[in-house]
């Protein structure tokens, strides 16, 4: 890992972070990150790839899952569906932002 992962709090969106390291900065083992994909929390940027890299942004979707599997106690699925549950939870809220925007006042 690069100084630049541990030390800088923002990162370039084009930045990509191998298994080793998205496992490292978010808390999660690489075996958790790696069953988090199987149960599509989230993907590598190419799943064909002989060594993963990840999004930056994914990072923050990992945290995420540590502190869900830290604070209620969840095995990975259960991560996983909260995690989707979360992201559909804040597409609904766009709709409607989206829609209440549209409504004459």
């Amino acid at each position: 890992m690069t100084s630049a992962h541990t030390e800088a709090s923002w990162f370039d969106e084009r930045e990509t972070l191998p298994l080793h390291d998205l496992a490292e900065l978010s808390g999660l083992t690489e075996r958790e990150v790696l069953e988090l994909v199987e149960y599509g929390a989230f993907a590598p940027t190419d799943e064909s790839a002989v060594r993963w890299v990840f999004s930056v942004r994914t990072l923050t979707v990992a945290r995420t899952a540590r502190r869900l599997r830290e604070d209620y106690a969840l095995e990975p699925h259960g991560v996983a569906l909260l995690l989707a549950y979360l992201d559909r939870i804040r597409e609904l809220e766009a709709e409607l932002c989206a829609v209440r925007a549209q409504l004459p006042r």
